[in-house]
């Protein structure tokens, strides 16, 4: 069994990009599940490139993306991602798109394969904080997971797919008053919890993870 799992290089001015930091804190392998990790670049286009390159190289079962959600808390499992791009500040090479679709032949919106309640059901287990996410926002962290389910989806890959959040970690809210953070051995543990699940469960649990807003 094989899993491609990737993180984000840091933007925005953060000298570290907690995901990319755990991901590549993971063990080559996790109950014979050979892990294999990929640092994508925090750019439009260029990061799909290379993960769609890397998926035609490794062939994996799962691929599991993962990046940087700074303010909130908990570990967010993403249900959808849509087909826009919508950028707050320009990626690191200086572009900034604004309500542009990212495939004009793709769908409005694409939902993780993984299995999302049951992922969040496992890490409560462990006193890990995690939810359901129903926003994965509108810069290049839903630009990947919806060019990860739309490649899926064109090519009729045999691949389970998604995206998750982690938080800041310790010292990225040094100067962060009253910022959630969550410290790094945390985010590892949780990433090996996502990992081991995704592989366990063929199919989704039936359990509420709906919200008012």
């Amino acid at each position: 069994m094989k899993l491609l799992i990737t993180g984000f290089e840091p933007f925005d001015k953060e000298l570290i990009n907690p995901s990319w930091e755990a991901v590549n804190s993971l063990n080559d392998n996790i109950d014979n599940i050979i892990i294999n990790k990929l640092q994508l670049p925090t750019v439009f286009k260029k990061s799909y490139i290379k993960l769609f390159e890397h998926i035609e190289k490794i062939k994996p079962d799962i691929v599991i993306c993962v990046g940087q959600a700074g303010g909130r808390y908990d570990i967010s499992i993403e249900r959808v991602a849509i087909n826009i791009d919508d950028a707050r500040i320009e990626d690191n090479e200086g572009y900034k798109p604004i309500d542009e679709k990212i495939f004009e032949d793709g769908e409005n919106a694409y939902f993780s394969t993984l299995p999302i309640k049951a992922i969040v059901q496992e890490l409560k287990k462990f006193n890990i904080p995690a939810s359901v996410s129903n926003t994965a926002g509108t810069y290049v962290c839903n630009h990947i997971m919806y060019a990860l389910l739309y490649y899926i989806n064109k090519n009729k890959l045999n691949i389970k797919g998604g995206f998750i959040h982690v938080p800041y970690t310790t010292e990225q809210i040094i100067n962060k008053p009253n910022t959630p953070y969550m410290d790094k051995n945390t985010i590892i543990k949780a990433l090996e919890i996502c990992i081991k699940t995704s592989f366990s469960f063929d199919n989704d649990i039936k359990i509420s993870a709906g919200k008012e807003f």
